[in-house]
């Protein structure tokens, strides 16, 4: 999935983007520092969460005690995980850089470290990035 498939994927959720925001590899590839992604994982608020078990969204718990929601082959929906905080690109909440490396330092798996270093990359490469970073 490119940027324009995520942002046209997006633009049919219909949630409110106020109780989201897009986390991780998808995020990465918003910002430009990967050029695809295979899913779309996004942060919720409970009131989101609880909008989806509404809805007949099947869900597990986290070992944090949060509620996973699985939407279609390429969402994922995760109650209350945020690192830093949320910002704007294109309209669309995303995760800060900062953020990002939080979190995928908490999540310590070799890919998150390749991804750690990519966004580093992208930061010291980038003008301007103060925005979006914190």
């Amino acid at each position: 999935m490119n940027r324009n498939d995520i942002i046209e994927k997006l633009k049919m959720f219909p949630y409110d983007s106020k109780d989201y925001w897009v986390i991780t590899g998808a995020a990465m590839v918003l910002y430009g520092i990967r050029e695809v992604t295979h899913d779309i994982d996004m942060g919720c608020t409970a009131d989101m969460a609880d909008k989806l078990e509404k809805a007949g969204y099947l869900y597990k718990i986290t070992s944090d005690g949060n509620r996973r929601f699985k939407i279609g082959d390429d969402i994922e929906v995760f109650e209350n995980w945020l690192f830093g905080k949320v910002v704007s690109v294109e309209g669309i909440p995303v995760i800060s850089i900062k953020g990002l490396i939080e979190m995928k330092q908490k999540l310590g798996r070799e890919k998150d470290k390749r991804d750690i270093r990519l966004i580093e990359e992208y930061i010291h490469g980038t003008e301007n990035v103060c925005d979006i970073v914190e």
